[in-house]
């Protein structure tokens, strides 16, 4: 029986989980990749922080250096989260020519392709399944499941806080505020949630999705981000009336030409498979031209559903440590698409003064610029403002921004009340 030693960067959440597959799984891991796995350092900020686990006073370390110095250490699991110091150590593990699992989807969306090409001229591995989708297994899918397919399409809820939120307004007709806190005081969402709610998170996940589904090394900052704190509960019984669901989706597809990346509240049929995900549950939908649609489900966060995808890159890792493999399908400088050449459904909810004549003087407009309407709904009567709803047909986001513009220069209308882009829709 051998033995593989790992330094493990962060006794956190992550880290607590992985601590205790190792030591629950024992016997299935050496099973299944022949070599028992210890952890033989563990690199802490504060030493003398109370912790779950029971691992050994004397595995814990404040000092990078005593994990980069031990040779018998063959992999690094940073699992602190943050851009610095993870970015360095990874750096640095790998100069040192030691593998790297990692589950920070922050600093790979931002750092990835510096990270790949040091892995590659180092001849380490770098796997990182756990940055997207917590325990989902959608990452390896697409590398090795799904390598003989061009993807089309990926379309996920990677962001379980969100999800929690929009599904308990649908729900109980709450607000978003009250949700908010409600999700905090459980521990589902951070006192500063703004990484979440504003779809940072998100756009995070989907950088290195795309990346790898459509084999192109895409800039985080070309990813259009837009989060769920403008959703009401009257948006949500809107969509349910309409037939759809409101979910925080991001979305990439790839026809051929520039790559669309988006983030963003959408409406999604009630008979898609996504919109039954529910509570803070993930999901991944992806098209391939020669498979077509699968779907991947589960929890998307937490210690054990994390450790275990961080496990399992271990276990792969220690199998193929004499046959290196790239985890990386980034081959291409593929151009995103700008949000303003994007072709889609929009749902519009417009504030107006209740005046003869103003439905028309607004569909006017909208045909000024191009933009075709599918369905119209008013609601209220007798009362000093009321709420128009309008679904379109496919049309150019730049076009719609455009329409915007120029209907708040009607007199009569109050408000755009919100824009929420709908995708999948029967009227295709």
């Amino acid at each position: 029986m051998g033995k593989v030693k790992i330094g493990l960067l962060g006794m956190g959440t992550v880290g607590s989980g992985i601590w205790n597959i190792l030591k629950t799984n024992r016997d299935e891991i050496l099973r299944n990749c022949g070599y028992e796995v210890e952890v033989s350092r563990i690199l802490v900020q504060n030493l003398n922080r109370k912790r779950d686990v029971d691992a050994p006073a004397d595995l814990y370390t404040d000092d990078f250096q005593d994990i980069l110095e031990d040779d018998e250490i063959e992999i690094v699991v940073e699992v602190m989260g943050g851009i610095e110091p993870a970015r360095e150590y990874i750096l640095r593990a790998m100069e040192a020519n030691k593998h790297v699992v990692s589950a920070n989807k922050a600093l790979i969306a931002s750092h990835g392709k510096e990270i790949f090409e040091k892995a590659k001229s180092k001849n380490v591995m770098f796997l990182y399944e756990a940055s997207v989708a917590g325990g989902i297994p959608v990452l390896s899918t697409i590398r090795e499941s799904l390598a003989g397919n061009k993807v089309e399409e990926v379309m996920g809820i990677v962001n379980g806080t969100t999800n929690y939120i929009l599904t308990k307004m649908a729900k109980d007709g709450v607000d978003f505020d009250s949700v908010l806190k409600e999700a905090q005081d459980k521990g589902y969402a951070e006192l500063d949630p703004t990484a979440d709610v504003e779809g940072y998170d998100a756009a995070h996940k989907l950088t290195i999705l795309g990346s790898l589904s459509f084999g192109a090394n895409i800039d985080f900052s070309s990813v259009y981000r837009e989060g769920i704190i403008n959703i009401t509960p009257t948006d949500i019984e809107y969509a349910k009336e309409l037939g759809y669901a409101i979910k925080l989706l991001a979305i990439g597809k790839d026809r051929g030409g520039d790559i669309e990346m988006r983030v963003h509240p959408t409406f999604i049929p009630l008979d898609h498979p996504l919109a039954s995900v529910g509570d803070v549950f993930n999901a991944v939908f992806l098209k391939g031209n020669a498979v077509g649609d699968l779907m991947f489900y589960g929890r998307g966060a937490g210690d054990m559903p994390t450790g275990s995808a961080v496990v399992g890159d271990i276990m792969d890792i220690v199998k193929n440590k004499d046959n290196i493999y790239y985890a990386s399908n980034s081959v291409d400088e593929k151009t995103v698409k700008p949000m303003e050449e994007t072709v889609c459904k929009y749902y519009i909810r417009i504030m107006v003064k209740d005046k003869p004549g103003v439905l028309g003087k607004i569909a006017s407009k909208f045909g000024e610029s191009n933009v075709s309407l599918s369905s119209v709904i008013q609601k209220g009567r007798k009362t000093p403002t009321v709420s128009l709803v309008f679904i379109t047909h496919n049309s150019k986001e730049g076009n719609i921004r455009k329409a915007m513009n120029n209907i708040l220069s009607i007199d009569e209308v109050v408000e755009i009340a919100n824009l929420i882009r709908v995708e999948n829709g029967v009227d295709e």
